[in-house]
């Protein structure tokens, strides 16, 4: 990463855990002449991992620091169950709607890309409120909306229920596969206690839900996080302040300018108003308990019958769960780079942009060596 054009913007944001006047390039040299007790930093955002392989952060890093990626990416996370769901409805003739990543995720045969191939009905989005208005235009039509994600589009969909009821179109239905990160974070830890010395939270998530909630986390765990924003200099003082607060159960907000004790109270009640907690299934980690949102049984006309998609099958040989639990790199599957590649991707960790295996895979060096993760 170039030093020049830095500010020291997250630096400044940094002065409530290290001493006053400190740069960019003494966090630079000191994570990387760090010689402690080694440390492994989970980031638990998708937004989080690209990020760092762009800015080229692990190359900067002492070898005792070891960043590694969690379970932040909604594509990763799906279930095949879900995939081959939106595959029957899709043969059925009602139109599945979805984001472009998606689409090459593979069910226990197909993906919905190879699906749509053979006939199925399956149209590729921009936003979920292009649902409306082709609700609005083909009232014969049946539309199912592939709502995925964490927090942060959880308040989207409420907005689209919202509308879509104001406007009573009942040809619009949605197929949820929505989670929470603080009960998946809490799994994590109890797997494999001891073994992850520091989360960077959510940055995207927390501007919904607020900081506060990762406290009892931290204070649970022993383990510090850091809610930290997006940029490589935002992400190098987060990680900075990790390394400081290690084994101390303390969490630190250095993304105030988005993210607040509380969150966005206006969004988090749009979400109470129309989902409620539930278990959800993790790709290769199973049921979590309360790790997920369903709809209200008041809205139960406009589930396309979310409930049960539980069963997982990966491609064989595919490690896509231990990398999404930072058990192994991705590098260490043994399909990865060879079999399993972003043009033919096997598990759903190389399809897409935030998952671990792809940004592995683009930050791959010209030479054929890869970015110390």
């Amino acid at each position: 990463m170039s030093m020049q054009g830095m500010t020291t913007q997250g630096a400044a944001e940094l002065a409530d855990t290290a001493s006053t006047g400190i740069t960019i390039e003494r966090i630079v040299k000191e994570l990387g002449a760090y010689d402690g007790p080694p440390l492994r930093i989970m980031e638990v955002c998708g937004t989080h991992t690209a990020s760092i392989v762009k800015s080229g952060i692990p190359a900067l890093l002492s070898d005792k620091i070891r960043l590694i990626s969690g379970p932040g990416c909604p594509v990763c996370v799906t279930v095949t169950a879900y995939i081959d769901r939106l595959i029957d409805l899709a043969k059925t003739g009602k139109e599945v709607l979805c984001f472009g990543d998606l689409l090459r995720v593979r069910g226990s045969r197909l993906s919905l890309s190879e699906a749509k191939a053979e006939g199925a009905k399956v149209r590729m989005i921009y936003s979920p409120f292009e649902a409306l208005e082709l609700s609005a235009a083909n009232p014969e039509q049946q539309y199912i909306v592939a709502a995925i994600g964490f927090e942060t589009t959880a308040p989207v969909y409420a907005a689209l229920l919202e509308e879509a009821i104001q406007r009573k179109l009942a040809n619009l239905q949605l197929l949820t596969s929505l989670k929470t990160m603080p009960e998946v974070i809490r799994w994590v830890c109890l797997q494999d206690p001891g073994q992850i010395t520091g989360f960077l939270a959510p940055g995207h998530v927390c501007a919904i839900t607020g900081w506060e909630e990762y406290r009892t986390l931290a204070e649970e765990s022993g383990i510090p996080f850091v809610v930290s924003g997006f940029s490589g200099e935002e992400l190098l003082c987060s990680i900075y302040a990790l390394v400081q607060l290690s084994g101390k159960g303390e969490v630190r907000n250095l993304y105030p300018r988005v993210v607040s004790r509380q969150g966005n109270l206006a969004a988090k009640a749009a979400v109470e108003k129309y989902f409620e907690a539930c278990d959800a299934s993790w790709r290769g980690m199973g049921s979590i308990p309360g790790s997920g949102l369903r709809l209200r049984s008041a809205y139960a006309s406009f589930d396309a019958g979310s409930d049960g998609l539980s069963e997982d099958r990966m491609a064989g040989g595919c490690r896509c769960a231990e990398v999404l639990t930072g058990r192994i790199t991705p590098h260490e599957c043994p399909l990865f780079g060879t079999v399993c590649t972003p043009a033919d991707p096997h598990g759903a960790c190389m399809v897409s942009q935030e998952g671990s295996c792809f940004n592995h895979y683009a930050g791959t060096n010209h030479n054929g060596t890869r970015q110390r993760r």
